[in-house]
């Protein structure tokens, strides 16, 4: 049997309106359990907030006076990290190693205070953890001053023992140094004392009869005298003496018997030579010069050597 048209329409009028109430019941449903979470919460909240006021009695006051005095308590653990954290900023070191444990801390620090900030005022278990880690890094950083400080201080001392090393191997350095001087200066004194040196170098010319002469035209040779000194630092043995004879023109005279020595590395003409036993006292020498063809009027030259050194020289005037 049909349904009457007015009798539909009034039945679905009224599952409209069930609908919709339903729909109005059940979010007043959700509302009222979120309200009862949240007020769950709260009690729960301040029933922990009722112990700590139970449990300390020195607190005293009212509820809300317990919970500013945390979060000025909570502010103040902030604003003394802060400051620990700032200080660990400003502290360095010229070590590695220390330097490294430096940068462990300033993270362990950084993460405190990030922890403390995050946490609740009234969570007084957490609070007084944060207060102990606060005075662990406090003890810590005391830990790194000291040994920075001694660190320095022995770093200093070894500076200051280097310096004091160097200078007196400076010292040292510079007194070998005069003392190597003061050796070679003995030992060229030494060297200029050892040398052999004569005196009375003269120069004679002889004619045929072995007669002193001053004419050229009479003269058949030359003889050279000279003393050598007494040096006892000279050494002893065999020395050979040495003439270089000069013209008037500068021509060194040799005969057939020719000659040379080494003086200073460079090899010299002798006119003529002689060699004597030296015993470091003093010997009287002649050195003659023969067999020349012809002299010439003039002033003639002779210096005498030995291959250490120069001994003297003198001239002759021949008319």
């Amino acid at each position: 049997m049909a349904e009457d048209p007015l009798e539909r329409i009034a039945r679905e009028e009224r599952e409209k309106k069930d609908n919709g109430l339903k729909k109005v019941v059940y979010a007043l449903s959700a509302a009222v359990v979120v309200l009862l979470g949240i007020f769950g919460y709260q009690q729960i909240k301040m029933s922990k907030i009722r112990s700590l006021v139970n449990e300390d009695g020195s607190k005293g006051g009212s509820f809300f006076a317990l919970v500013e005095e945390l979060n000025d308590e909570k502010k103040d653990l902030v604003s003394q990290l802060e400051t620990l954290q700032s200080d660990y900023e400003n502290l360095s070191s010229e070590y590695d190693s220390i330097n490294s444990q430096l940068d462990t801390s300033r993270a362990e620090i950084a993460q405190l205070l990030e922890n403390i900030k995050k946490t609740d005022a009234t969570n007084r278990a957490k609070m007084r953890q944060y207060e102990k880690e606060l005075g662990t890094l406090r003890s810590i950083m005391r830990n790194y001053i000291v040994q920075i400080d001694s660190l320095n201080t022995l770093n200093h001392q070894l500076t200051a023992e280097v310096a004091s090393v160097r200078k007196e191997a400076a010292d040292s350095k510079r007194a070998n140094e005069e003392l190597s001087q003061q050796v070679e200066n003995l030992s060229g004194q030494v060297a200029a004392g050892s040398v052999i040196k004569a005196r009375g170098v003269s120069l004679y010319a002889y004619n045929s009869q072995d007669k002193e002469t001053d004419r050229s035209s009479r003269t058949v040779r030359l003889m050279t005298t000279l003393s050598l000194v007494e040096n006892d630092l000279a050494p002893k043995g065999p020395v050979t003496v040495y003439i270089r004879v000069k013209d008037p023109e500068g021509i060194i005279l040799t005969n057939s018997v020719r000659t040379s020595f080494k003086l200073g590395g460079e090899t010299l003409v002798a006119s003529a030579s002689r060699e004597v036993d030296y015993e470091g006292r003093e010997v009287d020498l002649s050195i003659y010069l023969n067999d020349i063809a012809e002299y010439v009027k003039g002033v003639y030259t002779v210096e005498a050597f030995t291959e250490k050194g120069r001994l003297g020289s003198a001239e002759l005037m021949l008319r």
